[in-house]
């Protein structure tokens, strides 16, 4: 999983659907296979157990709240992914789709979020800080 490199980067607990659409197209290319298989939980502040999808911009550390069954409905939802589940190749190109492939790291993928035993603030708030 991605951990946030830089502790100063603004770090924001916020809903798939509420995304800009730019930062949509990047997550698209960080998780060309998927969102199911990528989330991590979290204690919210009410002591409540949320997934959400970890994602890393230059100055912010995200993550989008969604359970195993949005994502794969989401990804269902979207044509930009085949029936398969898996980001089609005319969406961004294989450029695109190589530079994802050298950006992620295996050893990354198996670490635990620095976040999973922590309660994290959460409220109904288009934008969360945690």
């Amino acid at each position: 999983m991605p951990q946030p490199t830089n502790s100063n980067k603004k770090r924001i607990i916020k809903d798939y659907e509420n995304l800009p659409e730019e930062i949509i197209s990047r997550v698209k290319m960080e998780y060309p296979y998927g969102f199911a298989n990528n989330l991590v939980s979290f204690t919210n502040k009410e002591g409540k157990r949320v997934s959400a999808l970890p994602f890393e911009t230059e100055d912010i550390y995200y993550l989008i709240r969604m359970t195993v069954q949005e994502a794969r409905q989401i990804i269902s939802d979207d044509d930009d992914y085949d029936d398969e589940g898996n980001l089609r190749d005319s969406f961004a190109g294989e450029d695109a789709a190589a530079d994802a492939e050298d950006n992620f790291d295996d050893d990354a993928a198996e670490e635990k979020s620095p976040y999973a035993d922590k309660p994290v603030d959460e409220d109904d708030d288009d934008d969360d800080e945690f």
